[in-house]
């Protein structure tokens, strides 16, 4: 029986914060490669698939005006460039797992900014259940050290991450998931490139180590071609507050994942954040959609 509309974007959703939540291990074996020669390659390689997917069928239509293009660049230079590089600054100032605590405010900032600019007003049951999501991430990621400014690199961070999602979803109706994937990772390219070769010069690419070029292929396809088509796929069917409730489950599958691979445990409080981050989400999925979102129009078709 084919999955229903709502069904298949929650489905998306869940499938896409997953492969995000089990991307830390990749995440980790690229510390010693160049921050952004790596993440130039990265993009390069998935602009590489997702270009050809937009354009299949014949040329592309419609064509994009001019707020569409700075909205795209903007949405890489926020959701792309200045996340991963807010990302790593925060890292050398503060343990993973504090950084993770304020990134694992997501579901609630979408819960917020989602239905503000629409112009309508947060629901409060599906605030309540994004907080509920909030604290299983917390407890599921724990609070680590950290310094000021570790704390307010990790404050950009997930600015940045609302924003991968937020200036999405004007574009998506129209664009549809692969034409806003392929055009944001295109957008990239250059951004890490150029930055790149300013501050590293010959030294932004090397050789990577077979584990590197294992990291940054499933960063690239994995994470970036498959993760971003699900995740903007989910994002045209949910909408941002009810999507947005699923990036709780990123801490959690890095705990499970981990736990599997052997490289950490599985504790009492993981399985209890666990369960809080799965409470939330069913919660959000029962509120009833806001008559305004529920008559967004759906996205084209991919690669329309």
């Amino acid at each position: 029986m084919p999955l229903s509309y709502t069904g298949a974007g929650t489905l998306r959703a869940a499938t896409a914060m997953t492969v995000l939540g089990c991307s830390t291990g990749a995440t980790a074996g690229l510390t010693g490669y160049p921050l952004h020669g790596g993440q130039t390659l990265r993009y390069l390689l998935a602009a590489a698939v997702l270009l050809p997917l937009a354009r299949r069928g014949g040329p592309l239509r419609p064509r994009l005006t001019g707020a569409e293009l700075a909205r795209l660049a903007l949405l890489a230079a926020a959701g792309l460039f200045a996340f991963n590089v807010l990302l790593v600054q925060a890292l050398r100032h503060s343990d993973p797992a504090a950084v993770g605590s304020v990134i694992g405010c997501t579901p609630l900032l979408l819960a917020v900014l989602g239905p503000l600019l629409a112009r309508r007003r947060p629901q409060v049951r599906l605030l309540a259940a994004a907080g509920v999501v909030v604290a299983g991430a917390a407890v599921t990621q724990g609070a680590g050290p950290g310094d000021l400014p570790g704390f307010l690199y990790a404050l950009g961070t997930l600015a940045c991450e609302a924003a991968f999602s937020l200036l999405a979803v004007g574009l998506l109706p129209r664009l549809g998931p692969v034409r806003v994937s392929a055009y944001t990772t295109a957008f990239a390219v250059p951004l890490f490139g150029l930055t790149g070769l300013v501050l590293d010069g010959d030294r932004m690419v090397r050789m990577p180590t077979p584990g590197e070029a294992a990291a940054l292929l499933y960063l690239s396809l994995v994470l970036t071609v498959l993760a971003f088509l699900l995740w903007y796929g989910a994002l045209g069917r949910l909408g941002p507050e009810r999507a947005g409730l699923f990036a709780g489950l990123v801490p959690v599958t890095a705990a499970l994942s981990g736990a599997a691979l052997g490289t950490g445990g599985l504790h009492p409080a993981e399985l209890l954040g666990s369960g809080l981050v799965g409470l939330g989400v069913c919660a959000g999925l029962a509120v009833r959609r806001a008559p305004e979102d529920a008559a967004r129009p759906a996205p084209v078709p991919a690669g329309r």
